[in-house]
């Protein structure tokens, strides 16, 4: 297993200070959600840890080596993003946009017939096979966001970081993404997510980290981490967390207070 580690993190967006002092390790094998209302730093903590931004202070590290240590091309070998709101300029087909997660293999000299399968694999993994010929800009939200995900796994990543990767999923393929995410970490990947959904957590992480007043205010299994007073103290609502036949629950009763 290989750890992915923030070590005394101070992190800023737009010149705030959004987290400081935040340390939390990571191992391959588990699905761990990223929590906290808007504003608490899910997404910048994300990046950070993808190497896609610098913190101001602190350090993240990819097993032994820092990870901005490592080349560009080595990162992203390593590690895929799915950013919460791409942004699609050009009219490519949903084939070419998935075959870009191979890049850093391939160098931009053309796709070999590894390179393809692993585009193959990635689009099936996704279901996105039958929009490979169709302009990506014409996609609903939902279409491109599995198209994203089939971009970031044709990279096969030992970690895959993903921003928000549910919105605009209809239920349906929201349940199948869940399924990807957890098959993903059974075969040996790191998956970190951040999420809105508190229900969705609880069922689908094997641990949840939940920010707020700038740092961590719980890290652990969903069933110990989700309390009534944490849960309070990030969002300020009064909820409670349920076993269920489907798995567990967070109903939420009312504002806190």
């Amino acid at each position: 297993m290989t750890s992915l580690e923030g070590r005394n993190l101070h992190l800023q967006a737009g010149g705030k200070t959004i987290l400081e002092g935040v340390s939390a390790g990571f191992t391959t094998g588990q699905v761990t959600a990223i929590l906290g209302a808007n504003g608490a730093g899910k997404s910048t903590l994300l990046t950070a840890l993808a190497g896609l931004s610098v913190p101001k202070g602190g350090e993240v590290r990819l097993g032994e080596t820092a990870l901005l240590d490592l080349d560009p091309r080595t990162r992203a070998q390593r590690l895929g993003f799915i950013p919460q709101s791409p942004e699609i300029a050009w009219g490519l087909e949903v084939r070419t946009v998935v075959g870009l997660g191979r890049l850093p293999w391939s160098g931009g000299r053309g796709l070999s017939q590894a390179d393809g399968e692993a585009v193959d694999r990635a689009m099936d993994a996704a279901q996105v096979q039958h929009l490979a010929e169709r302009d990506i800009t014409t996609l609903s939200g939902g279409e491109r966001a599995r198209a994203l995900i089939a971009r970031a796994l044709a990279g096969e990543p030992e970690w895959l970081l993903a921003d928000e990767p549910y919105a605009g999923l209809d239920p349906r393929h929201a349940l199948e993404a869940a399924a990807l995410f957890r098959s993903l970490a059974e075969q040996g990947a790191g998956v970190l997510l951040t999420l809105h959904d508190l229900t969705l957590a609880a069922r689908l992480a094997d641990r949840v980290l939940v920010l707020g007043d700038g740092g961590v205010l719980a890290d652990g299994p969903p069933a110990s981490a989700l309390t009534p007073d944490v849960l309070a103290k990030a969002y300020g609502i009064d909820a409670r967390l349920r076993e269920t036949d489907q798995g567990l629950a967070v109903d939420i009763l009312g504002r806190w207070g």
